[in-house]
This record gives structure tokens, sequence and C-alpha cells, in this order.
């Protein structure tokens, strides 16, 4: 049996047989086709971006729908299993996978909206209690709740000012994204403070708005020349050395 030299991390390897078939895989690893039955593929991270802007678009959509009162609905309780499956679940491993993938931006992102949509749920969802804990002994629960949402979104409306300003150096598209948003939480957690249904209703449209953004900007992460005839426009933002 003859003996076939190969090189291998710059060091010659000696064996007998055929050469086995070597390539570099899409991860830039050794693909090793020697056992046809049993290919071995090291395969890099996708862009796990659209799934998590979706994720978010159409969970955010649809509450925003309810905060309009759109078809007569005005309780959000149906938004739950999306805030769960979609919003919540979903979003979350995008950011897991943004860590992964060495995106700090799109992690802290995708996983502090996913967690948003899970403690969301849990106002939502009877069983927890957070509605009726609201209740004080002078009877004004529904009083104390909006209070309550008012500080949370509260939050969240600071949390996304901070997100919009370190998304400055990243797209047109994602600064869009964050401004619209914080405008929604700034709207609704005024509203909850005020009790102004007008107020509740300028969120509900403007994150109807952010929803519409956050499908465009995920379908331009989808549609790579690769795998579209054509893509979309998000004015990138970076730096150009």
């Amino acid at each position: 049996m003859s003996e076939v030299k190969q090189q291998e991390n710059g060091v010659n390897v000696y064996q007998g047989g055929a050469v086995p078939m070597r390539a570099l895989t899409p991860g830039g690893h050794p693909q090793d086709n020697s056992q046809p039955a049993f290919p071995i593929y090291h395969r890099k991270f996708a862009n796990p971006a659209p799934l998590g802007l979706f994720g978010f678009a159409a969970t955010t959509f649809t509450l925003s729908m309810y905060n309009i009162a759109a078809r007569g609905v005005e309780s959000p309780n149906v938004v739950t299993g999306l805030a769960l499956g979609y919003g919540g679940l979903a979003q979350f491993l995008a950011g897991m996978w943004e860590f992964a993938a060495g995106n700090t931006f799109g992690a802290t992102a995708f996983a502090s909206y996913g967690g948003f949509w899970f403690s969301y749920a849990v106002i939502l969802i009877p069983w927890f209690g957070v509605a009726e804990s609201a209740a004080s002994p002078s009877g004004v629960a529904e009083s104390q709740l909006a209070d309550a949402l008012g500080i949370y979104l509260a939050a969240w409306f600071i949390f996304t000012a901070i997100m919009l300003i370190a998304s400055f150096r990243s797209s047109v598209g994602l600064v869009s994204l964050f401004f619209f948003l914080d405008l929604t939480f700034l709207l609704l957690f005024i509203a909850e403070f005020s009790g102004k249904t007008a107020v509740k209703t300028a969120g509900g449209a403007f994150g109807i708005l952010t929803a519409a953004i956050a499908w465009y900007v995920g379908a331009a992460g989808l549609l790579t020349p690769d795998t579209s005839f054509f893509t979309l426009p998000v004015i990138e933002l970076s730096r150009k050395d």
C-alpha cells in the first residue's frame, strides 16, 4: 500500500491509502468527507437578528392594535401567547445566539425585550395575581395598577433611550426603530399616569409604526444577496476607514 504525503496545519503527515477530501466549511473549520455517510459540518452561526426582530414586531403590532382599540378590542389578554412564545422565547433565544456570535448590542437588545415580553405576560396571567396585588384597603385597585404599570413602562422608556444612544453607529433603520419605540413607551407610561385614552391611542399608533420598522429591518437582514433577488437598504452609519 503506497504512502501519501499530506500537510495539515503546516506539518507533513504520512498515511496509507487514498487522500481524504478536505475543505473549509462556512465557519472556517476543516470539513472531513473521508466517510461520506458521516460528514462533519462545523457551520458558523446564522444571523439571529431577523428572528428577534420578527418576534418583536409581531408582538408589538398585536398589542398596539389593542391599544388603539382596533375592531373594538380593548383587552390585551390575547397577546399573552405571543408574548410568551414569540416576543418572549424566540426573541430571548435570538439574544443568546447574538452573545455567541459576539454581538453585545444585539444580545442586550433581544434578551432584554424578550424579558420584557415575558414579564408583560406575567402581568396579564391571572395565576400570578399581579393585578389583584395592586388592590389597596381603600379599594382603588385600578388606580394603583395604572400607576404601577406607568412606573414599569417608564423603566423600559429609560432602557430604550440608552439603546437608542447606543444605536447611533449602527444604521438608520435601527436608530428609527429605537426612536419610535422610545416614543411608544413614553406615551404609554404617560397614558397610565394620566388616564387619558387619547394618549394611549397615540402610543398604540407609534407602536404600530415601530412594528413596521422592525419588520422592515428584519426583512433587510433576511434578504441577503445570497438568498434573495433583491435587498432592502437600512443605510449603514458605521464609520468607514
